[in-house]
């Protein structure tokens, strides 16, 4: 399966609980990662969950801690800084032969974010 996304990206949710509302305005959200073989992303504050923790070092008092868990990737739609808006991607080759990610509207090429 050919991800397109990659960490760091900007993308909506366009999909399940977490999808913007307003379509106008949509709220771009950081990739924090991708996890190919299953298909699916983890996406900064969506599909959050609350985890039971033990005592620990780490967490010496225990109790909950909130955590995003992974949602599909089909539920995700990469944002392009030049349209202003959440896009479809094509794969093109630039001048040196690099394989690279350009906006289907604009035709503008997508970086890679570190």
């Amino acid at each position: 399966m050919g991800v397109k996304i990659v960490r760091g990206d900007l993308v909506v949710v366009i999909s399940g609980d977490d999808r913007e509302m307003d379509k106008s305005s949509p709220t771009p959200r950081r990739v924090l990662r991708v996890l190919p073989k299953k298909g699916k992303v983890v996406v900064e504050g969506v599909n959050l969950v609350w985890k039971h923790v033990r005592r620990s070092q780490k967490h010496p008092r225990g109790g909950r801690i909130q955590k995003e868990m992974p949602i599909d990737i089909s539920n995700v739609m990469l944002w392009c800084d030049n349209c202003h808006r959440p896009v479809r991607v094509r794969m093109g080759y630039d001048e040196s032969g690099q394989k690279q990610r350009y906006c289907k509207k604009c035709g503008n090429l997508i970086p890679k974010r570190k």
